[in-house]
């Protein structure tokens, strides 16, 4: 339920609740002052019969106590008295205003033995609109009869009746014109709360809307406070969007120079090896046995160039139709990381098991191995050792590459480990190697563990196998 709504039902709910209890103690002090009034007309009517009748019970004279009785009817006003009776001591009838209804001698009607057994000689019966009072006949101290009356009390039962729902209708108009005066009445109070939720709505859209100088002077203080506030909001963030318009500008630029800078990289490494194959042609080139070999690892690393080029064009994304990973791509690794090594004077160290072919996409897992060779050669101490293992599980394929250097900086053990929290390979100076080699890893599904001390680095990738379909279908 709204606020506008739920003010007025609390405050109807309140005037009723009030309402009830006022016409509750209205009505009770109404009914107090009924019974007394007509307790007080009972009484007077009954003394004065009582002192009339008096000699005609102590004579039992029936003919003068009807005559008492007929003449009292145009005494008591104010009250109708439907019927009175003056009976002895023994309950039995002297004298009745209807004679006919009620005889002499015959025994009191039990509608009266309520108010004779009842101490206070009066009793009020709504239900049947009646009404009961006593009075003893007392002469020279001793009760000699008793004198009983029934009276209509219809009339003001009626005049109750009145001031009830008068009661009801005014405390219903006053309600509903206070529910109106509320319902007004917050309405008013929350134009300023809805005018705010109405700009915080529209925040969402491109432009924001500052609230108008308008508004702001129709607003209470408070509520003009809020409003400068959220225009404050408003115009820091149309230059918070302008900022971010400049930045994604910038990132737009340096994006093109990662994207050289990655390709240039990613097409050096194969590059080297080309120029190492040609160099070793030109020497050698006599031999059979060099030139297949060289022109195999020729051919090898111009796909490797298309491959990267196909993936740039794709928007970095994995070449899904590459050709699977076989043992003769980790022998090209070693031609590759040759000539690092031998320039520090390295031993290799090559474990590779590998029967046939596996199925993860060749030129990433070439990629990724001979970025980590080639930093674990530079990392390395003149004369040291660079391992390679390779194993094939069923669930795929685990590389480890390990040195002997002083261990790796943190900056790369975040960017393997932790690539979202990395820096920026570009704005941190950094290389691009290991940047390139998490992202490939990532692309192919695999995790990235580094184990680093002062006596070396061992840097564990696992790979996951899947079918060129599921490569697909994950595209």
């Amino acid at each position: 339920m709204p606020l506008s709504l739920k003010v007025p039902a609390v405050a109807a709910a309140f005037l009723i609740v009030v309402s009830v209890f006022i016409s509750q103690q209205v009505l009770a002090r109404l009914e107090t002052i009924q019974s007394e009034h007509l307790r007080t007309l009972a009484t007077v009517h009954l003394d004065g019969l009582t002192s009339a009748l008096s000699d005609a019970v102590l004579r039992e004279d029936v003919w003068e106590a009807f005559a008492i009785l007929d003449r009292s009817r145009q005494g008591m006003k104010g009250v109708k008295a439907l019927e009175t009776v003056v009976a002895n001591t023994e309950g039995r009838v002297i004298a009745a205003s209807d004679p006919k209804a009620l005889s002499t001698g015959a025994t009191i009607p039990t509608d009266y033995r309520r108010v004779i057994d009842n101490p206070e000689r009066f009793l009020m019966d709504e239900a049947s609109a009646r009404a009961f009072a006593r009075r003893d006949i007392v002469y020279n101290g001793q009760v000699i009869g008793t004198v009983l009356a029934k009276l209509d009390i219809a009339a003001l039962l009626a005049d109750r009746m009145r001031v009830l729902t008068a009661l009801v209708a005014t405390n219903a108009v006053l309600t509903l014109i206070a529910v109106v005066v509320a319902w007004l009445t917050v309405r008013r109070m929350m134009r300023p709360v809805d005018v705010l939720t109405g700009h915080l709505e529209d925040s969402a859209s491109p432009t924001h809307e500052p609230i108008a100088d308008a508004e702001i002077k129709r607003a209470g203080s408070e509520f003009r406070r809020l409003f400068r506030a959220y225009n404050a909001m408003v115009a820091g963030l149309d230059e918070r969007d302008q900022l971010e318009r400049k930045i994604a500008e910038e990132e737009r630029l340096a994006s093109l120079g990662r994207l050289a800078s990655s390709m240039a990289h990613e097409i050096n490494n194969p590059l080297g090896g080309i120029f190492n194959a040609l160099d070793t042609l030109k020497h050698h080139g006599d031999r059979p046995e060099v030139q297949l070999k060289s022109l195999s690892l020729i051919e090898r690393g111009l796909k490797g160039i298309r491959d990267v080029v196909r993936s740039t064009l794709m928007t970095w994304q994995v070449n899904r139709e590459s050709r699977p990973l076989e043992i003769q791509d980790f022998e090209d690794l070693r031609i590759l990381a040759g000539p690092d090594s031998r320039h520090r004077d390295l031993e290799l160290d090559w474990d590779v098991q590998l029967d046939g072919t596996a199925d993860i996409p060749a030129s990433e897992v070439r990629q990724i191995v001979l970025n980590l060779l080639l930093n674990a050669c530079r990392a390395s101490e003149t004369g040291g050792r660079v391992t390679l293992r390779v194993r094939l599980s069923e669930t795929g394929l685990v590389v480890e590459v390990i040195d002997e250097g002083p261990g790796m900086p943190d900056y790369a053990v975040r960017t393997l480990v932790d690539f979202a929290a990395a820096p920026s390979p570009f704005a941190s100076g950094h290389g691009l190697g290991l940047w390139t080699t998490r992202r490939l890893v990532d692309e192919l599904g695999g995790n990235v563990g580094v184990d680093t001390s002062a006596d070396g680095t061992r840097v564990t990738v696992f790979l996951p196998q899947t079918t060129s379909k599921e490569r697909r279908d994950a595209a």
